[in-house]
């Protein structure tokens, strides 16, 4: 399917390439904080991939000569939403920060909550993961397509763990709708980390996972990984196929970002914007992250704001296509 391959995909690369080119970034000396430490509200638990990054940028932010330092704070609940709703009430001074993905798209398109990405003002986008298609160590499946099969002859009876109205299960819809026919059993977790654990121990069958989780146990026998849900084959995992190469035409990642409550003055914009792409410059931070699967790519506000809106009309038109969302 075109659509799902040109805006998730290469919209989410081509644009945010585009992005860095165009979007300038103010010093970070003009803004001048209320606070000398601010916090970024990372909306999972601790132990999942968002609050592994976001320690990675806060632990190289607080080396850097910048003012006001930060300092992640979990708000886990509500599949991200109850950080979310917390991140939008807070005073619009620069001294709360916010964790953003698309699940920020997928929960209002679910009609989990009632705002989207356009509540909160644009810092920066710093990481785009891809997505890997896991399984517990005892999935009977040798590959993706026999699966597949048995999703389709055997509908909504493979338990697939997923955070209901997040990205989790969307990309999962998203492959049901390339492979009519094809339906799986969604069972809801929190977070990735209770996923995972519910992978390791068979609970479930199948969910996603990133690369650091597959390194982990993938080479030890105690999960499987059928796909990668890149553009290109991961280095870490030359051998596992693309969805694309697998006749499943989509890619899916996980692209992070940083945002600020509606109202943030504008200098407070630049002066975080410029810190998170010093951050991101950082030669320790990007090979650190290159080690867990996650390339940086920052993206200034603007730029941010015009992914995010691309972004958010690829998901609504799929959203509104398999019967999720009814404009």
């Amino acid at each position: 399917m075109n659509l799902i391959k040109s805006t998730l995909g290469a919209a989410a690369i081509g644009l945010g390439a585009a992005a860095m080119a165009t979007a300038p970034v103010s010093p970070a000396s003009a803004a001048d904080l209320p606070c000398s430490t601010a916090k970024l509200i990372v909306p999972w638990a601790p132990g999942g991939g968002t609050h592994i990054i976001f320690s990675i940028f806060e632990e190289t932010i607080n080396k850097m000569d910048v003012s006001p330092k930060i300092q992640v704070v979990t708000i886990s609940g509500q599949g991200g939403n109850k950080g979310a709703k917390e991140a939008r009430k807070a005073k619009p001074d620069g001294c709360t920060l916010f964790a953003i993905h698309q699940s920020a798209i997928v929960s209002y398109l679910a009609g989990r909550v009632d705002f989207t990405w356009d509540a909160f003002d644009m810092v920066a986008q710093v990481t785009s993961t891809p997505e890997i298609i896991g399984a517990s160590a005892n999935a009977p499946w040798p590959d993706f397509q026999s699966m597949i099969a048995e999703a389709k002859t055997n509908p909504e009876t493979i338990p697939l763990g997923a955070t209901l109205g997040s990205t989790s299960q969307f990309m999962w819809l998203l492959i049901e709708d390339l492979n009519p026919g094809a339906k799986f059993k969604y069972v809801p977790f929190d977070g990735t980390k209770q996923r995972v654990t519910a992978l390791l121990a068979d609970t479930i069958k199948l969910g996603t996972i990133n690369i650091p989780t597959a390194k982990k146990n993938v080479a030890q026998g105690t999960l499987k990984a059928y796909a990668f849900a890149g553009d290109e084959r991961s280095p870490q995992f030359p051998d596992l196929p693309t969805l694309k190469e697998l006749g499943t035409d989509m890619t899916y990642s996980l692209d992070r970002g940083i945002v600020a409550p509606k109202g943030t003055p504008a200098d407070v914009i630049a002066h975080w914007a410029d810190v998170f792409k010093k951050a991101a410059e950082n030669q320790e931070l990007v090979s650190s992250l290159a080690e867990k699967g996650t390339p940086v790519k920052f993206v200034g506000p603007q730029g941010y704001a015009e992914w995010f809106q691309a972004e958010y009309e690829a998901h609504e038109r799929v959203a509104v296509k398999i019967g999720m969302f009814k404009k």
